[in-house]
Parts: C-alpha cells; sequence; structure tokens
C-alpha cells in the first residue's frame, strides 16, 4: 500500500463519507490542529516524567484520536461507527487536576510559559489545545459537533497547565510568574 494516494493534489481532501472539501476548510483545520495537539502531548510523553503521567498522556493521545475521527466524518454522510467521547473521559481528568492541585502550592500570580523544556512542551500544547477548541466551537456553531469534543478540549487546556505547574514543582524548577510593571 502506497502512502501517497495524489487525490490530494489539487486542494482538496476527503472527509469520512466521502464528501470532497477544500484544504483550508474549517472541518480540516479542527481535525489538523488536534492532530498537532497529539503529537505535542506525544512528545511530552516520552520526556522523563512518572510512569503515571505518562499513561495519562496516552489516554489522552486516544481521546483525541476519537475526537480527531469524529472531526474527520461528514455528519450527514459518514456511515462508518466512529467511538465517542464520554462523561468519564472529562472526568478523568477533573480528577487528575484534582490531585495535582492538592499538592501544589496556591496559584497566586498569572504563569509565563517557561522554566524547563518539559514545562515549556506543556504549554505549548495547553496554547494548541486552546487553538483546537476555538475552531471546534466555531464548527459546532457551523455544523454538528459533539459537545463532549468541546468540553474535553476545555479540560484538557486545563489539564496541561496544571501538568506544567506539577513538572515544574516535581523538578524543583521556579515558577515563571507575572509580575505586571505598575
Amino acid at each position: 500500500m502506497k502512502i501517497y494516494t495524489k487525490t490530494g493534489d489539487q486542494g482538496e481532501t476527503s472527509l469520512i463519507g466521502g464528501t470532497r472539501v477544500p484544504k483550508f476548510h474549517l472541518r480540516i483545520e479542527c481535525y489538523g490542529t488536534v492532530d498537532e495537539l497529539n503529537s505535542y502531548i506525544g512528545l511530552i510523553q516520552c520526556q522523563d516524567i512518572t510512569a503515571p503521567q505518562q499513561h495519562i498522556l496516552k489516554e489522552i493521545q486516544d481521546r483525541l484520536f476519537t475526537i480527531g475521527a469524529s472531526l474527520a466524518a461528514d455528519p450527514e454522510r459518514s456511515k462508518m461507527k466512529i467511538p465517542d467521547l464520554q462523561e468519564a473521559d472529562i472526568l478523568l481528568l477533573e480528577k487528575e487536576m484534582d490531585e495535582m492541585n492538592a499538592q501544589l502550592p496556591d496559584l497566586k500570580h498569572f504563569v509565563l510559559p517557561g522554566g524547563n523544556t518539559i514545562v515549556s512542551y506543556c504549554h505549548i500544547a495547553r496554547c494548541v489545545c486552546r487553538r483546537a477548541e476555538r475552531l471546534t466551537v466555531h464548527l459546532a456553531s457551523e455544523s454538528f459537533v459533539d459537545h463532549n469534543m468541546t468540553i474535553y478540549l476545555n479540560r484538557l487546556s486545563d489539564y496541561l497547565f496544571v501538568l506544567a505547574r506539577q513538572i515544574g514543582f516535581d523538578t524543583k524548577t521556579e515558577e515563571n510568574i507575572w509580575l505586571p510593571r505598575l
């Protein structure tokens, strides 16, 4: 099987269900950004972090593939069975954040991205996640999008922020706080 098909050479691609759309279509932007996010999650996952953190990130990657598959499907034409997100997926992120927050010092300032490489990767992923969320909310205003997907992306960006703080705390990296010039 060849990886290249040449069917996209004219600037169009197919959604699941067969609908041809331009590669700049909002639906393509959504799942492309989710794919970009998934790549950053993979980058974080292979860093020197704890085994439980690696495990959760692997679960997140699986959920992001689910979101990407759903976004890649034409909601009016696709007959393919696609996995769905469940409320339990959202609750897992919330539980993980609650457990990390219980160990972290109170947040008294805005935090600037940085501190160490892994923390920085978490902040990059958080920003890409916010972009994926914005695009998906935009798509949902025009077409069907499972509401759990936008909720999940919202929680995931929060999770990545807390994970950045946790990794900084675990590595004894001073938090890069914003002290505005007044």
